[in-house]
């Protein structure tokens, strides 16, 4: 006998209600989450992942399942007017997904990852922003909890993050040190040489879920963006592994680290 379906809330949050007009075009059309995602190229795991309000999904996803669906355009009415302000805000869900993560991949361009700053490298990010600092501060934690375990982190650093001046030589050299400290068997930092590679594009983040699930946070000129979607994840989960290839092995990366703080700033 198939599973009744969990209840949804639309009045949640803007994305439960996509989620839930998602749910009822997709039952209108007699379709299963697998067959409804076959006909627009996604898995049945995402479908449902959108419906349950767990996965943002791209305004790709709204149009072309409105196609399958016969939604006469609601599903890209409803991304537009609720779900487009939604994926702006620079972290909007994702420190949920970080608490969840088994592992964590992150590539940073131009700047140390969150949960690797420091107190005061992150206040001069954030102007001296007490409530933004505190916040940014207390996603660290999962670091350093003991129940459940804490993620895996694979951090990978351009090494221009080693020389790009944030609160001045005193923060940075701290910065630094610290990059080397929290360093462990759980946190791997290395570095990726000067030079063109695959991640000239920007920097993004991946989380694997205790269920196996991968989620990803994106960073664009304008926002960030947190995504479940398939073709998403192939793209910079094959990226992020051509990206660590060739970044310096660990050891090298510390040392690098280091040599950069006591030569730049020192």
């Amino acid at each position: 006998m198939p599973r009744r379906p969990n209840p949804l809330d639309p009045s949640s949050s803007p994305l439960a209600l996509f989620g839930a007009e998602l749910r009822f075009l997709r039952e209108r059309a007699r379709l299963s989450q697998d067959q409804a995602g076959s006909k627009a190229n996604y898995s049945g795991s995402h479908i449902g992942s959108v419906e349950r309000a767990e996965d943002m999904p791209l305004r790709d996803f709204a149009v072309k399942m409105d196609q399958v669906l016969d939604g006469d355009g609601i599903l890209p009415r409803l991304w537009d007017g609720l779900l487009k302000r939604s994926v702006h805000p620079p972290w909007f869900d994702w420190p949920i997904h970080e608490s969840a993560a088994d592992l964590l991949r992150s590539f940073e361009l131009a700047l140390v990852y969150g949960l690797l700053q420091t107190e005061a490298y992150a206040r001069a990010l954030l102007r001296s922003d007490d409530q933004a600092v505190r916040a940014r501060m207390e996603r660290q934690e999962i670091l350093r909890r003991s129940e459940p375990e804490p993620p895996y982190l694979v951090c990978v650093l351009d090494e221009s993050v080693l020389w790009r001046e944030v609160g001045g030589p005193e923060v940075m050299r701290e910065q630094l040190q610290h990059l080397v400290t929290v360093a462990s068997d759980r946190i791997s930092v290395q570095v990726l040489p000067f030079g063109l590679h695959g991640g000239v594009n920007g920097s993004f983040a991946l989380a694997t879920l205790d269920d196996q699930r991968e989620v990803a946070f994106e960073e664009t000129a304008a926002r960030g963006i947190t995504t479940g979607e398939p073709s998403v994840l192939r793209r910079l989960i094959e990226r992020f592994e051509s990206i660590r290839s060739r970044a310096l092995p660990v050891d090298q990366s510390l040392d690098l680290i280091m040599r950069t703080a006591k030569e730049r700033w020192s």
